[in-house]
């Protein structure tokens, strides 16, 4: 016999031996052992949720006003437009509780049988403000004195109110949350658990939209506007796994 044949020969016998002497449960693999320690099986767990929510009053104040023009051309509905907005924006420099932005500039064509082809231009003036009695003044006047028209009114939450809400609801929803979680455990016989995989979850910041009124004609005078804040749902959500541990023992 070659050496190297020897050599392979010998190789596996050494195996075969080892097996042999192993005896059934290696060549097999071992069994599961009644003795294995609790923690090396998978636990038992049950997902439970908790809310908390409030409402929280309003804070800020939300305008959107429009300078319009109908022109016989887009040059001069343009011109119009953007001499309203200037004077629009310099009134409004002179308020400073009142902050503002303008969008929303448009341009097009109106064809009606029988009449000249006109054109229209559109600007919209965004005002934002902590101080309501400011805002809603300085949007009266930019009606009455501006001819800007009134698209809508709306309130929110600030920022830094919402934050305030969310942070005091997380801590009471979670202390929802484990008192749920203990009574899940107790009512399916396990003495104690410990939290897995858990998420909080916030209420979405709705994006203020306009609260559309009646539009009065340019040429009116604006009546004194006419507010309530009232308030906007927050809320956060507490929901995860509560994993079970220690099973009672048996009282029968």
């Amino acid at each position: 016999m070659k050496p190297s044949s020897m050599l392979v020969a010998a190789t596996l016998a050494l195996a075969l031996s080892t097996l042999a002497g192993a005896g059934p449960a290696a060549a097999q693999g071992e069994p599961p052992r009644p003795d294995r320690p609790r923690d090396a099986l998978p636990r038992p767990a049950v997902t439970v949720s908790a809310t908390a929510a409030t409402k929280v009053a309003n804070d800020l104040a939300h305008a959107w006003l429009r300078a319009e023009a109908d022109e016989a051309t887009a040059a001069a509905s343009a011109a119009a437009v953007n001499a309203r907005m200037a004077r629009a924006l310099a009134r409004v420099r002179g308020v400073p509780a009142v902050s503002a932005s303008t969008s929303g500039y448009s341009t097009w064509q109106i064809a009606e049988k029988g009449k000249p082809v006109r054109w229209r231009v559109t600007q919209t003036l965004a005002l934002e403000s902590r101080d309501f009695a400011a805002l809603t003044a300085l949007a009266s006047a930019l009606q009455q004195d501006d001819a800007l028209l009134l698209s809508g009114l709306s309130f929110s939450v600030s920022a830094e109110a919402r934050q305030k809400a969310e942070d005091a609801l997380t801590q009471q929803a979670i202390r929802a949350w484990q008192a749920r979680a203990a009574a899940a455990a107790q009512g399916l016989g396990f003495a104690s658990w410990t939290p897995g995989n858990v998420t909080v979850r916030t209420s979405d910041t709705p994006w203020p939209m306009p609260q559309m009124r009646a539009m009065a004609a340019a040429e009116a005078a604006a009546p004194p506007i006419s507010v309530e804040a009232g308030n906007t749902d927050v809320s956060v959500v507490v929901s995860g796994e509560a994993v079970l541990e220690s099973a009672r023992p048996s009282t029968r």
